[in-house]
């Protein structure tokens, strides 16, 4: 192990680097990974209780340490309660990253290790952590996949938890991901008809922009010719609070410029950067079931039909064939999509689990649906849920949200 301390602005980061098992609890597979977290602290906040932060994903590590009007917002507001841990999730940022070099050791090799990279073993490196700083309990903070992460903490070692709070992050328990991904375009639809409404043009700029896509016309920087399924995924973007300005803006231009090409590519969602992200993503709702590229099947007819129906968190397999970042991960991306998920999630042990907090369930949700969300806030008495549309599924940026959170588990008055 290793600590390291530095000084950002007014804050001290002490890194923390251990090494843990790749797969828990199988002490015959000798192979280590490497966890690394950041303890931030604010000067005098050195006895502060800690704070661990789940980040959104799967695939994404931890924010670095910037407070006040940087992201994350909430960060300043956090420090004069407790210090923060911002832990690097396995496969991610320090903690013995995937990268494509990984995939010099074949397609079966990467996809089996890829299976221990999960929200349980994520949860072990957690409670491993937790040990190594010294703390009996902490509590948790958990965004999107971060949320889905601490209700298997909340599964299998509750006791170590003393507050969880939740944001966009209530994941469906024991449901097929079929289910959630049908209800997912459920909400697309009405962002993306509630889009329209307020710009009726940029229905037709969509039809254009769709023709071109169909054409093979759209070509964007890296060489990825943009397939029709690939632009509508812009429509992710009107999950967040100020996502449908990027659209607009978008919408607004002629697709004939670079400024179009550089500014799809980068609006485009599940890029090359993070890998994991896409080749991961639907075992995030897969709580004991294959996903068999779930999304695709049960995308509704009218979305067949209609290609101005813009998409979310949705992936697809012609990616695998249409973007330059991503084809090298499609034996990899094939073999998991076959693969047969163990459980995650114990509804009688959250019931028993005594948690208590509080948890943003975001009414629009379009990545997390709100009506699956409500029956595991049920499982959870003791997690009070804040159930508003002041926001959508990126809420917690707003600063705001985990000042709500935090007065509510310690009984205070919203203010």
């Amino acid at each position: 192990m290793s600590v390291t301390t530095r000084r950002m602005q007014d804050l001290t980061v002490d890194d923390h680097t251990i090494t843990v098992p790749l797969v828990w609890n199988e002490p015959a597979d000798a192979r280590t990974i490497e966890v690394h977290a950041s303890v931030i602290s604010r000067e005098g906040g050195a006895d502060l209780p800690y704070l661990v932060y789940l980040q959104g994903g799967p695939g994404f590590e931890a924010p670095r340490a910037f407070h006040s009007s940087t992201d994350p917002y909430w960060l300043d507001y956090a420090l004069a309660h407790h210090r923060v841990v911002m832990i690097d999730q396995r496969g991610t940022g320090k903690s013995t990253p995937v990268s494509d070099a990984d995939l010099d050791r074949g397609a079966s090799a990467v996809a089996e290790y890829l299976t221990h990279l999960r929200a349980d073993s994520i949860v072990r490196d957690c409670e491993a952590m937790r040990e190594h700083l010294g703390a009996s309990t902490w509590s948790v903070l958990g965004q999107s996949f971060g949320g889905f992460t601490t209700l298997a903490y909340l599964t299998t070692d509750a006791a170590s938890l003393e507050h969880v709070y939740l944001t966009g992050g209530l994941s469906a328990v024991g449901r097929h991901p079929d289910d959630v991904y049908a209800l997912t375009y459920d909400k697309m639809r009405t962002e993306s008809l509630r889009y329209y409404r307020r710009f009726p043009e940029h229905r037709d700029a969509v039809r254009r922009l769709v023709d071109l896509a169909h054409a093979g016309r759209i070509v964007l920087p890296d060489g990825e010719v943009v397939s029709v399924s690939r632009l509508r995924s812009i429509g992710m973007l009107l999950g967040t609070n100020d996502g449908w300005q990027t659209v607009w803006s978008l919408l607004d231009q002629d697709p004939a410029t670079n400024a179009f090409r550089h500014d799809l590519a980068h609006a485009l969602p599940f890029s090359a950067r993070n890998p994991l992200y896409y080749v991961f993503h639907e075992s995030s709702y897969a709580d004991g079931h294959a996903t068999r590229w779930s999304a695709e099947r049960v995308e509704p007819d009218d979305f067949r039909a209609d290609p101005t129906l813009l998409t979310g968190e949705h992936v697809h397999r012609d990616w695998l064939d249409t973007v330059p970042g991503l084809q090298p991960w499609q034996d990899v991306t094939l073999q998991l999509a076959e693969f047969e998920w163990p459980r995650l999630y114990d509804a009688d042990a959250l019931q028993a689990s005594g948690a208590k907090g509080a948890a943003a369930v975001y009414v629009n949700d379009a990545y997390v649906p709100f009506e699956f969300s409500m029956e595991t806030a049920a499982l959870l008495p003791g997690v009070t849920p804040w159930v508003t549309s002041e926001h959508e599924h990126n809420g917690l940026r707003s600063g705001d949200v985990l000042v709500r959170l935090i007065d509510l588990a310690h009984g205070r008055r919203l203010r």
